[in-house]
């Protein structure tokens, strides 16, 4: 089940954390993978382990809050595999804050990596789905966005918006076949969430004591999510579209 075979599947932000594990995990299933990061040197890494363990992988560079950035690393997948048939929107980042304590320069930095790079994708590599009259695109959320989150209310904000933009797309792309879905972490072991709680005292209180309250006992795992994608874009998802996935151990339940 949820075999991947011969689909060309893009992530952003794919060379380090949730987007490392979904690469692998849709690699194993058969996809032909591009690992895109600005981070280019992890995302030849991620490559070149995906690629000796037997999966298929191209790791390539592409600034995602840059539209032509998007449209140069969308010509060169196309040119290397053919039009994609996976989209998976991963990129983002934040740092733990009042919003008394933000700026405008720190908002558009928030807005731009976190929603700005899901619609500068979806929009270049949309068209090749709809060629294809199918497609799946899963963009990385938050339940941040689902239940709000001290600190992180710009954060919350682009999240929410990918929500709603998403539930938009998938009405507009059903006729081709092709669903729109986001997946909401929960607080996951990654490299993002070990910066924030080294860079001050709110991140610290805020996600080293978060485990207590989870349901499941732990902490969620960058695999944990990678699964829940490759179902999402897998053919036994044909009829899930528009939907909001949280994965989070039972911390939140809405």
């Amino acid at each position: 089940m949820f075999r991947l075979d011969h689909r060309v599947g893009v992530v952003t932000g794919g060379a380090r954390g949730i987007g490392k594990a979904i690469s692998k995990v849709l690699a194993k299933q058969g996809a032909l993978v591009v690992v895109a990061d600005m981070r280019f040197e992890l995302a030849e890494q991620t490559a070149f382990e995906i690629n000796a363990s037997g999966g298929v992988a191209l790791a390539t560079y592409v600034d995602v809050t840059d539209i032509e950035s998007v449209k140069k690393m969308a010509q060169k997948v196309r040119e290397i595999y053919g039009p994609i048939d996976i989209l998976v929107n991963n990129v983002g980042w934040d740092k733990m804050m009042l919003f008394s304590e933000t700026d405008p320069d720190f908002w558009s930095k928030v807005i731009d990596i976190n929603y700005r790079s899901v619609l500068n994708c979806v929009y270049v590599f949309m068209n090749d789905m709809i060629q294809k009259k199918r497609g799946r695109i899963v963009s990385i959320g938050s339940d941040a966005a689902k239940v709000g989150s001290s600190g992180e209310s710009v954060y919350s904000g682009a999240k929410g918006a990918i929500i709603s933009f998403s539930k938009t797309m998938a009405r507009e792309l059903a006729r081709y076949n092709i669903t729109v879905n986001v997946v909401c972490p929960g607080p996951t072991e990654t490299p993002l969430v070990e910066e924030i709680k080294g860079e001050n005292e709110l991140g610290q209180k805020i996600l080293g004591s978060i485990e207590k309250f989870i349901p499941l006992g732990r902490i969620g795992r960058p695999e944990d999510v990678a699964y829940a994608v490759a179902f999402l874009v897998s053919d036994e998802a044909e009829y899930i579209t528009g939907q909001v996935l949280s994965v989070n151990g039972g911390l939140t339940m809405c």
